[in-house]
């Protein structure tokens, strides 16, 4: 006898509930991977930027069914202004992203507590960049501060935006079989080979608030700090949201409103198959 599946009404709980799990699987890969290399000299920074882009691609495939998985409050934001996507859901979806990052971090944080100690003694700015990101990649030679930092995250979180649109519009050439998510793993990754050096390419509120306030409850006195004394938590929060409504805007300007129209309406908020990080 055939069975069917029950189809179940999608509810706010349940997609914040996804977004949470999919952004904590994300950082359990991200900033597990720059603890292992930091702390424990393993890897480097190639391993950094493959690590982050599997973490993406799984937590993508977490979340995926149930919100199109964004995993970051600047893709949320731009797809409420750009696609349609409920205003309402934007500041759940939000929380939801930084819990799960949060709660992701001090679990790296509890399994190298031994690693980072033994590198780190004090839990300085020395291994601050486990959790979150500094100008310069916490560098004082490369002479990157605070605004060389904020236009970095405008520009990475831009091309990060405009490519999610590109590869996610099904009236553009979307890829088959389920792949988005892998392909914007791939984006990720080569974000983080061509645009790391400046600020670490954060490109995602959650991924660098939730980390840094994880790393400050346990021990990093000046996480909200950068290496020159200045407030810089803001700026990862700030200018990649900026950046995310530019490289939308820049995506519908010189692409979307191009393309042919699409067959069918869709879900506001969620582009078909939508996979977004």
């Amino acid at each position: 006898m055939a069975t069917t599946e029950a189809v179940k009404a999608k509810t706010l709980l349940g997609e914040c509930s996804a977004e949470l799990a999919g952004t904590f699987v994300l950082i359990l890969f991200g900033c597990g991977v720059v603890a292992q290399v930091v702390a424990g000299g393993i890897g480097d920074h190639d391993s950094i930027s493959w690590a982050w882009g599997i973490g993406v691609t799984l937590g993508i495939y977490v979340a995926g069914r149930m919100t199109g998985a964004h995993l970051n409050p600047a893709v949320t934001i731009a797809l409420a202004a750009f696609r349609g996507f409920s205003w309402k859901k934007v500041l759940p979806y939000s929380l939801a992203q930084f819990l799960g990052a949060f709660l992701a971090a001090l679990v790296v944080r509890w399994n190298y507590t031994e690693a980072l100690n033994k590198f780190d003694p004090g839990l300085t700015i020395k291994s601050q960049g486990v959790f979150s990101t500094l100008p310069g990649n916490g560098s004082v030679d490369l002479g990157v501060g605070m605004w060389g930092g904020f236009r970095d995250q405008i520009i990475g979180t831009a091309i990060l935006m405009l490519v999610i649109l590109a590869i996610t519009d099904l009236r553009n050439t979307a890829p088959a079989a389920n792949m988005a998510p892998f392909l914007v793993g791939l984006l990720v990754v080569g974000i983080g080979m061509a645009w790391g050096t400046n600020a670490g390419y954060a490109i995602n509120p959650a991924r660098d608030f939730g980390p840094r306030l994880a790393s400050f409850f346990t021990g990093y006195g000046g996480a909200f700090k950068d290496q020159f004394g200045d407030v810089y938590f803001w700026v990862p929060i700030v200018a990649p949201i900026i950046g995310a409504l530019v490289g939308a805007f820049l995506y519908d300007l010189l692409v979307g409103r191009f393309l042919p129209i699409a067959d069918e309406e869709e879900e506001p908020g969620r582009i078909p198959e939508e996979k977004t990080a």
